[in-house]
């Protein structure tokens, strides 16, 4: 048979506010000790009246123009009534027949798109697809069921968490392309101060719903409705997402391989066995009897979209290509910094301070601007590797974010300069950045200070590259046989030697000097 996937998220992001969504609980941690911040409200007391949180109306509607979706002039919330023992009202104060946004979408690049793994099903390769938004709406989260070895307890600081739920069209196709769209739609929520969406931190989850559909020969659908779907609940890393999908895809495979096409229902995801499971059959909204939650008036949207929409927000698509044309970062750079928080406003800084060098040493009147225009690529090509390998590399390391690394733009640019004009090797240009890490020194003095510079002089320099000749014949020999890329190694060999302090260059020159002697 052939079957593509069907793909659909519904991703949970909790809301950047200072209080829940109906009461006045502080809005906090996972780490926080369990029922610290509750109240009557959130733990569904009788009698408690729930009062909306105006700041989540306004992330959510910020959230839903850009993503594209159409703003309404009105929403409201209904109960959405189940029983679970995290849920203490017994209902969910949620919205269903006017959401804060519908009809939006959400363009997506897909790294790797023909390299990805499709198993058994029939591969879609795309690179860039558009994806629907059905739906994004309000909602308050449950609480926390925390099991032990002695049993369960239920942790309430969580319940009554502002959620917006994000709802896409089943337009996905494969694994890869899941994590794609959830990546963006993460950045996308950091950027624009919606959510610090940390998946590892519970603060952005994600339900996946997956079906398989049969295709001709010509990749048109076999029937023209959409098999029964599987929806995979709580995944919390990108990781997770790809995993489960992939062994899901999978099991519905050898399902329809047999003749037992999968039945809709709920499954739960194995972390360690790498397997889903079974929790329930799917249920339909009508299993959950909505109806208009009688204590909460509709709220009036158009005043707040207006001011909103007049608002001009840099989306991370706008801003990487701003990145790339502007100054110069490749692609992936500009990838990584819109991706993590901080780091794109750095890399400008960065560039805005070496702008000034690039200007007082521009001979562009000789060059039609051609020569200052590749001084600017070869210094941003810097700037994003020593950023984005060796920075964040050291960051991580020390588990410290970049705005405490201390590390003016200033500096980082003054390093950047150093590295250009060949003052420091790339060995001990990383012990430099390693000593710049909490501190507001300067890179110069540091480099100084701790003799790090390549200004080695010449006559010792000479002296260690006759010695290392005399050491390695066989070298030396498959150089005279006309050998030349064996120059390189001597001139590792130099730098090791010397301990980076030579300049590689002027190594170079004095070792071709001794070698034709």
């Amino acid at each position: 048979m052939r079957l593509i996937p069907i793909i659909g998220l519904e991703v949970h992001a909790q809301l950047k506010t200072a209080s829940k969504m109906f009461c006045s609980c502080a809005n906090l941690e996972e780490e926080t000790a369990p029922n610290t911040a509750i109240c009557p409200i959130c733990t569904g007391q009788p009698g408690a009246l729930p009062a909306l949180n105006e700041k989540a109306v306004e992330l959510g509607v910020k959230a839903a123009l850009a993503l594209q979706c159409r703003v309404p002039d009105k929403s409201a919330f209904d109960r959405k009534n189940y029983f679970y023992p995290d849920l203490p009202k017994g209902y969910q104060i949620s919205q269903f027949h006017l959401p804060i946004a519908q009809n939006g979408q959400l363009e997506i690049d897909v790294p790797n798109a023909k390299k990805s793994a499709a198993g058994r099903a029939t591969r879609v390769e795309r690179e860039h697809l558009r994806v629907g938004i059905t739906r994004a709406h309000l909602e308050e989260d449950a609480a926390k069921n925390i099991h032990t070895a002695e049993g369960t307890g239920v942790d309430f600081n969580r319940a009554g968490t502002p959620l917006l739920e994000i709802v896409s069209e089943p337009d996905l196709r494969s694994p890869q392309e899941a994590k794609a769209y959830l990546q963006e739609l993460r950045t996308i929520l950091r950027t624009i101060g919606v959510s610090d969406a940390n998946m590892e931190k519970g603060q952005m989850r994600c339900d996946a719903n997956v079906s398989l559909l049969e295709i001709d020969e010509n990749n048109f659908p076999v029937h023209s409705e959409l098999n029964p779907k599987i929806e995979i609940k709580n995944l919390n890393s990108f990781r997770a997402v790809e995993r489960a999908l992939a062994f899901e895809i999978e099991r519905q495979f050898d399902l329809y391989e047999s003749n037992t096409p999968p039945v809709g229902s709920t499954r739960g995801w194995d972390e360690n066995k790498g397997i889903t499971f079974e929790q329930r059959t799917k249920e339909t909204s009508a299993d959950y009897r909505y109806f208009p939650e009688p204590d909460l008036p509709p709220q009036d949207l158009l005043a707040l979209r207006e001011r909103l929409a007049a608002k001009n927000i840099e989306l991370p698509a706008e801003k990487r290509a701003r990145l790339e044309d502007e100054w110069g970062f490749s692609k992936s750079d500009a990838v990584f910094f819109t991706a993590n928080e901080g780091w794109a406003d750095y890399a400008e800084a960065v560039m805005g301070e070496l702008g000034g060098w690039l200007e007082s040493t521009d001979d562009s009147e000789k060059s039609g601007g051609e020569l200052l225009n590749e001084k600017k690529k070869k210094l941003a090509k810097l700037v994003g590797g020593w950023l984005t390998t060796k920075l964040a590399g050291l960051l991580s390391e020390q588990g410290i974010e970049l705005k405490d690394a201390r590390i003016t733009p200033e500096n980082f640019a003054e390093f950047i300069l150093l590295l250009d004009k060949g003052e420091i090797g790339s060995t001990n240009a990383q012990k430099l950045l390693a000593l710049m890490v909490g501190t507001d020194a300067d890179p110069s003095h540091i480099m100084e200070e701790h003799d790090l510079g390549q200004k080695m002089d010449e006559e010792k320099l000479v002296a260690e590259i006759k010695r290392i000749i005399k050491q390695n014949p066989d070298q030396v020999a498959q150089y005279k046989a006309g050998k030349e890329s064996v120059i390189k190694w001597f001139v590792g060999a130099a730098m090791k030697a010397t301990e980076g302090k030579a300049n590689p260059a002027k190594a170079e020159e004095l070792i071709k000097q001794q070698l034709s002697a």
